[in-house]
Formats: C-alpha cells, structure tokens, sequence
C-alpha cells in the first residue's frame, strides 16, 4: 500500500482499514500524550490481517489438518484389504495366463526385432 492505489487504479482493498487506523490515532493521541495508541491496536490488527492474512492462513491451514486426520481415522467404505488383492492371482501370473492381450497398436520387444 505505498501508493494507496489498487491494481485497477481506485483505493486498494486495505484503505479502509488504514483510514479506521488512521481516525483512531486522530481520536485517541495528540502532540503531547501517545498513550492512547494502546486503544487502537484492534484496529491496526484488522489492517494487518487485510495485508497479510496470517490469521486467514492459520485458521485454513488447521481446518485442512483436521479434514486429513478425519480422513485417515475413517476407513473406506468397502475397500478390499491387501489379502483380497492377492487372492485374486493376477499379480504373480504372466500376461498369457491372465488372458491380458497387447494392443496391435503399441509396439512390443516382438515388433521391433528385425530378421
């Protein structure tokens, strides 16, 4: 916000937060006495989260480590165990046996042996 401009040429979206700092300032100090700025740190916070949104960051990167622990105590409905895979026989046979045919179209050690 160093010129108080925004990216299409009007106030930048945190002005009105710097202009609550600023008339909080205006109120509560004078030349003499700063002992009132005190008074004005819930505003300068609120211009501070609008410039950097660490709080915004914080709270979203919690809620997402709470939706992945969430996640990974609950199982999968209907989700075949490691045991399940393997009874199928599929993993330890060879592509003739399982019935699994190439593709004419991909190219194999085969096709590309020349005689």
């Amino acid at each position: 916000m160093a010129s108080g401009f925004g990216l299409t040429g009007g106030p930048s979206r945190c002005f009105p937060f710097w202009q609550e700092v600023l008339a909080c300032y205006v109120v509560n100090t004078n030349a003499d006495d700063s002992s009132g700025k005190s008074k004005c740190k819930p505003v300068l916070e609120d211009y501070y989260e609008c410039l950097h949104h660490r709080k915004e960051a914080a709270k979203v990167t919690a809620l997402q480590a709470a939706y992945r622990r969430r996640e990974a105590e609950t199982p999968r409905d209907q989700a075949p165990s490691a045991g399940q895979i393997r009874s199928l026989g599929l993993l330890d046979k060879s592509a003739k046996e399982v019935g699994v045919e190439r593709a004419s179209l991909v190219p194999s050690v085969e096709s590309n042996k020349t005689t």
